[in-house]
């Protein structure tokens, strides 16, 4: 058997680093062109090993897979196609969130494409399947808190294509998502960019690379319980902290502070109010505080708010400012008739 090196299985790996509290499990399929048969071989996060079977004149599809445990679900991370001139591509997709396994960002938020093409000729007497490839972008919703499980991704839109001549490294910037759906900040569902070869005599189009990236919805939350303006004499009143679509890595919390509210201002947290997620999916909460007297050692003006903070940094769902005015002042006039 000429099997060939898989070069391309560290750079695929790459992108499955196992997340704490998560189990994956990764494997390579190997798909021969254009008799369909296929090779599946479980992989570590890093490292390299030979193919399978023989690159025929065909070439073959390479795809990397992780499988998450619970809830069952596969994820095709990244692919590549392999012949005798086919031409080499990778797509990397970046966004500011550092999360390794799944690339992911915020509705709000902008992300980046990293294109590499390399083997590209330029000739008359070359095939045409080496001059050039085709970058397509498909954009599917996952629908009202949807998380994208048992998604058949067949059905995604191919929201554009566009002809890839020359050789080289390019990064193509998205300052906002093209998820379907109406509220902008609240859309659920993922972008993908894949690069296809052109097809020839030997073999069909084939898909040279491809990543895809989450969209997850902005979150939003509210305070029951204190309202605006409100005085409150001695005893504090329940809160109920409403946390609607936190996001997968967060930490939400309310603290409280003397003044009218100031963005960015350091307060003291509300026991029993802090709330870290560390999932593949975003959350909502609702959680009920009594008893917390103690935030507030002195009378006065205070702001109470509610916060989460994201790999794009702190942001503040909600707010109130209100009195705390515990000790009663008594004007009385003192007479004496004599």
């Amino acid at each position: 058997m000429n099997a060939i090196p898989l070069r391309l299985v560290p750079m695929l790996l790459a992108t499955c680093a196992l997340a704490p509290a998560q189990t994956y499990t990764n494997f390579i399929r190997q798909i021969q062109q254009p008799s369909g048969v296929q090779w599946d071989a479980t992989v570590a996060a890093s490292g390299s090993q030979l193919s399978a079977l023989a690159i025929n004149p065909g070439g073959a599809n390479f795809q990397l897979w992780t499988v998450l445990s619970s809830p069952l679900t596969n994820y095709l991370l990244a692919s590549t196609y392999v012949s005798t001139y086919a031409p080499l591509a990778t797509v990397v997709v970046r966004s500011e969130d550092p999360y390794l396994t799944i690339p992911r960002t915020r509705a709000d938020r902008p992300f980046y494409v990293d294109l590499t093409v390399s083997g590209l000729l330029t000739g008359a007497t070359n095939p045409v399947a080496s001059e050039s490839v085709t970058l397509m972008h498909y954009v599917q919703s996952y629908g009202t808190g949807g998380t994208g499980l048992n998604l058949d991704r067949t059905q995604a839109t191919l929201l554009t294509q566009a002809s890839v001549t020359t050789n080289g490294f390019q990064t193509l910037t998205y300052t906002a998502n093209s998820v379907p759906g109406a509220v902008r900040t609240k859309v659920r569902g993922e972008e993908r960019f894949s690069v296809f070869s052109i097809a020839d005599y030997q073999a069909p189009a084939s898909q040279l690379a491809s990543q895809f990236i989450q969209i997850w919805p902005v979150a939003d939350g509210s305070i029951a319980g204190i309202t605006q303006g409100m005085l409150i004499r001695f005893t504090v009143p329940q809160l109920t902290l409403t946390l609607n679509d936190l996001y997968p890595s967060s930490t939400s919390y309310a603290q409280v502070y003397m003044g009218n509210p100031v963005l960015g201002t350091v307060g003291t947290v509300i026991p029993g109010s802090a709330l870290v997620i560390s999932d593949t999916v975003p959350n909502s909460r609702v959680l009920t505080l009594q008893g917390y007297d103690q935030v507030f050692p002195t009378d006065g003006l205070w702001t109470l708010e509610l916060l989460t903070v994201t790999p794009f940094g702190t942001d503040r769902l909600a707010y109130v400012s209100f009195t705390v005015q515990r000790i009663i002042s008594m004007n009385t006039n003192f007479s004496i008739d004599e």
